[in-house]
C-alpha cells in the first residue's frame, strides 16, 4: 500500500491537534471526579450525543458492518440487533430519563438508590463493578484487533520487531502506537477531552463518509452491481430462509461467501430476527452496560436532555456511517480482487473495507478518510478508557480504600487506573484472532448474561441485591463458560438456550431464599424514578403517606413510542443504502417512513417529555 507525502500528513496532522486539546483542556478534568469523569454534569447535550455518537462510529465495528453488507446485502442492516443498535431508541423513551434521576457518577453507584446499604447492595455493588471491567477489557481488546487489522493494510511502513524472544508482527505495533497516543490525552484530559475531541473525530468521520457515498453512487452503476450480486442482495425482505446464494464471482469466492454465510447461523433468518427482538427487549429495558454510553446519559444536565441526547445520537450516527458502509461494500463488489483477502490461506472479509479504500480513494481524500477512520477508533477506545477506571476509582479504591482521599490524590488514581486498563485490554487483545470472534462474544454471551438481573431491577419491587448479585455472578460466569462448554452452539442461540435461563434462575433464587430490601429504600427509589412495572406494595406503602401520589401509567404509551422509534431508527439506516445503491423508489419510501414517524415522535414522545 503506497500512501502518499498529503495522505500521511493529514493523518500525523490530525493525530497531533487531537493530543493538544486533550492536553489543552485537561485543566478543566482535574477539578474532582464529577469533572474527570463526567465533566461536570455542564456539558450541553448535543455535545454528549455527538461524543456519544463518534464512540459507536468504531472502526472495529466498521470493518466488520462492511463486510456483512458485502456478504448479506441490504438484508445485513439487522443483523446489528445483535447490540441491539435500538437500545439508543429505549433510552431516549424513557430509559435515561428514569437513570438520571439518581443523580450519580457510575452504574454501580447507582445501585446504591436502588437496593440501598445493606449486605445484598453491597453484593451488586461489587458485581456490577467486576462485570463493568470485564466488558471494558473486552471493548479494549475489541479495539486493538480493529485498528490493528486496519494498520497493517494501509500503514507502509513495516515495524514489526522481536522483544525477548516475542514477536511483534506490525499490526501490533500499529495498534499500541495509536492507542498509546489515545490513552496519553484521555488520562490527563478527562471527559472534557474525550467529549471535545469526539466531537472533532465526528465531524472528520461525517465528511470522511459523505466522500465515500459520492465517490460510490459516481464508481458504480445498479447494472455493473446487478451483474454480481445474487438474488435477493438488494432486497430489506426475508422468508423463513435467508435464501442468499452466490454464484457470479469466481468458483472459490462463491463457495467461501456460501460456507461464510453457513457458519454465521444465520441462514434461518426469521428465526434469527425473532431472536434478537427477544433478547433485544430484554437487553434494552435492561440498560446500557455499565460503560461509556450509560455515562454519557448520567453527564447530562437534568433528566430531559438524557432522553434528547439519546435520540440525538440515531439521528446523526446511521446516515453517515451507512454511506460509507453501503459505499465500501459496493465498490468492493464491482472491483472484487480476491488476493487482496488472502489471509492465512483463505479469504477474510474484515478486510473488504480496507481492500477498497486502498484501491479506489484519490490522494488527499484517502488521508481525510484515513484520519477519518482513525478518529472512529479513537473516540471508541478513549470513550471506554475513560468510563471504566471510574468503577476502579469512584467504587472500589474511594469506597473500600481510601474514603478521605481529597481530589488531587483521586483524579491521580484515575490515571493509573486508566493506564491498567488499557493495558490488560492490549494484553487480552493479543489473544483475539478476529473482529468477529469477541464481537460475539461481547454482544450475544457477555451482554446476555447481564440481562435478567438489570431488566428485573426495573420491574420488580421485591427484586434485591442479593438477586441482583447472583444474577450478575451466574450472567458473567455462564458468558465466560459457553465457548468452551459448548464450543459448537452458536452465540446467538446460546443466550435463549442456556445464558438466559441460568442468569435468570440465579437471580430468581438469590431474590426469594433472602428478604425483601428495605422498604424507605424502596419507596425513595419508586418516588423518584418512578418506572412502571409491579410496583404495587411500594405504592400501597407511599399512598399510606401520600394518598395523592400517582404511579407511572405511561407503559402503553412507552411501548408505542419504542415501536415507532425503532421503525425511525432503521429508516435512517436503510435511506443512505438505497441512495448508495441508486434504488430512488425504495429510498423515497425510507424518508416517507422518516417524516411520518418523526411527526408521531413529536407529539406522542417530544411534547409528553416537555409535560412530564
Amino acid at each position: 500500500m503506497y500512501l502518499s507525502v498529503i495522505d500521511v500528513s493529514i493523518i500525523i496532522g490530525y493525530l497531533i491537534i487531537t493530543v493538544l486539546i486533550g492536553f489543552w483542556i485537561s485543566k478543566k478534568a482535574s477539578a474532582n471526579l464529577d469533572s474527570y469523569f463526567l465533566g461536570g454534569k455542564s456539558l450541553p447535550w448535543y455535545l454528549l450525543g455527538l461524543s456519544n455518537a463518534s464512540g459507536m462510529f468504531d472502526i472495529t465495528g466498521t470493518m466488520w458492518m462492511v463486510s456483512i453488507m458485502f456478504i448479506y446485502g441490504v438484508k445485513s442492516v439487522f443483523i446489528p440487533w445483535l447490540w441491539p443498535v435500538w437500545n439508543q431508541i429505549v433510552l431516549m423513551v424513557f430509559l435515561a430519563v428514569w437513570m438520571r434521576r439518581s443523580n450519580v457518577l457510575t452504574g454501580a453507584e447507582w445501585l446504591k438508590t436502588r437496593f440501598g446499604e445493606g449486605m445484598g447492595a453491597k453484593l451488586s455493588h461489587i458485581s456490577v463493578v467486576v462485570f463493568a471491567l470485564v466488558a471494558v477489557i473486552g471493548f479494549i481488546a475489541y479495539s486493538f484487533e480493529g485498528i490493528g487489522k486496519f494498520s497493517e493494510m494501509f500503514l507502509p511502513w513495516d515495524v514489526s520487531f522481536n522483544l525477548f524472544g516475542i514477536y511483534f508482527p506490525s499490526k501490533r505495533v500499529y495498534a499500541l502506537i495509536i492507542m498509546g497516543l489515545t490513552t496519553l490525552y484521555v488520562v490527563k484530559g478527562g471527559m472534557y477531552s474525550v467529549v471535545l475531541t469526539e466531537v472533532l473525530q465526528f465531524i472528520v468521520m461525517t465528511i470522511s463518509c459523505i466522500i465515500i457515498g459520492v465517490i460510490a453512487v459516481n464508481m458504480v452503476t445498479p447494472e455493473q452491481l446487478n451483474a454480481v450480486v445474487p438474488e435477493g442482495w438488494k432486497s430489506l425482505w426475508f422468508g423463513w430462509h435467508l435464501d442468499i446464494e452466490w454464484t457470479k464471482l469466481p468458483e472459490h469466492v462463491n463457495a467461501a461467501l456460501n460456507s461464510k454465510i453457513g457458519t454465521d447461523g444465520y441462514e434461518l433468518f426469521t428465526i434469527f430476527i425473532m431472536i434478537m427482538i427477544f433478547r433485544g427487549i430484554l437487553v434494552s429495558i435492561a440498560g446500557p452496560v455499565p460503560g461509556y454510553d450509560m455515562q454519557r446519559v448520567l453527564a447530562t444536565r437534568t433528566p430531559k436532555e438524557s432522553a434528547m441526547m439519546s435520540g440525538f445520537v440515531s439521528l446523526v450516527l446511521f446516515v453517515p456511517r451507512y454511506l460509507m458502509i453501503a459505499g465500501l461494500a459496493v465498490i468492493a463488489l464491482v472491483y472484487f480482487q480476491p488476493e487482496s483477502l488472502l489471509s492465512d490461506g483463505g479469504l477474510d472479509f474484515e478486510k473488504v473495507l480496507p481492500f477498497a479504500l486502498g484501491k479506489f480513494m484519490p490522494v488527499g481524500v484517502l488521508g481525510i478518510i484515513l484520519a477519518g477512520l482513525i478518529a472512529a477508533f479513537m473516540s471508541t477506545f478513549a470513550a471506554n478508557v475513560n468510563a471504566g477506571p471510574a468503577y476502579i476509582v469512584n467504587d472500589i479504591y474511594k469506597k473500600f480504600i481510601n474514603p478521605d482521599a481529597n481530589n488531587k490524590t483521586l483524579v491521580r488514581m484515575s490515571y493509573a487506573a486508566s493506564l491498567l486498563m488499557v493495558i490488560i485490554g492490549v494484553g487480552v487483545g493479543f489473544m483475539v484472532s478476529s473482529i468477529n470472534e469477541i464481537l460475539q462474544w461481547i454482544t450475544a454471551a457477555l451482554f446476555g448474561g447481564y440481562a435478567a438481573a438489570n431488566f428485573l431491577k426495573w420491574i420488580w419491587w421485591r427484586f434485591n441485591g442479593y438477586g441482583y448479585f447472583w444474577g450478575m455472578v451466574t450472567g458473567l460466569i455462564i458468558s465466560l463458560l459457553v465457548p468452551k462448554l459448548f464450543p459448537h452452539l452458536s452465540v446467538i442461540l446460546a443466550f435463549p438456550l442456556v445464558i438466559l435461563p441460568v442468569s435468570t434462575l440465579g437471580s430468581v433464587l438469590g431474590c426469594l431464599l433472602t428478604p425483601p430490601d428495605d422498604m424507605e429504600v424502596l419507596k425513595s427509589f419508586y418516588r423518584s424514578v418512578r418506572p412502571w412495572g409491579y410496583w404495587k406494595p411500594v405504592l400501597e406503602e407511599i399512598r399510606k403517606e401520600d394518598p395523592a401520589f400517582e404511579p407511572n401509567k405511561n407503559f402503553k404509551r412507552d411501548m408505542f413510542n419504542t415501536v415507532i422509534g425503532a421503525i425511525w431508527q432503521m429508516s435512517l439506516i436503510v435511506m443512505p443504502v438505497y441512495l448508495v445503491l441508486r434504488d430512488m423508489k425504495n429510498m423515497i419510501l425510507a424518508i416517507a417512513v422518516i417524516i411520518t414517524t418523526s411527526v408521531i415522535l413529536k407529539y406522542n414522545w417530544y411534547d409528553k417529555l416537555e409535560k412530564d
